[in-house]
C-alpha cells in the first residue's frame, strides 16, 4: 500500500483549496511514480507534479498536484477532512 493516510491539517485544506493539491502520509519506500499511479488510480485523476519529503519524525509526505480539470478540494470532502 502506497497512500497510508491523508495529512488533515489546515495548510492541507488551504493547498487543497488554493493550490489543488491533495497531501498523504506514504510509504517510506514509495517513489514519486508509484505514488501518482496510486492517487490516478484510486480517484480517477490526473497526477501533474508529486513533491516528497521527510519529517523529523521519520514519516514521508507527499504533496501531490492535480490536473487543473479536477478538483482537490472535492477529493478531500468525499474523503471527509472537510
Amino acid at each position: 500500500m502506497v497512500l497510508l493516510h491523508p495529512w488533515v491539517k489546515e495548510k492541507g485544506l488551504r493547498l487543497a483549496e488554493k493550490e489543488n493539491k491533495l497531501v498523504f502520509f506514504v510509504d517510506l519506500k514509495a517513489d514519486k511514480r508509484s505514488i501518482a499511479r496510486a492517487v490516478e488510480e484510486y480517484f480517477n485523476v490526473k497526477v501533474v507534479k508529486v513533491n516528497t519529503l521527510i519529517t523529523p519524525k521519520g514519516k514521508k509526505k507527499a504533496i501531490i498536484q492535480l490536473a487543473p480539470e479536477h478538483n482537490a478540494f472535492d477529493i478531500a470532502s468525499k474523503l471527509g477532512f472537510v
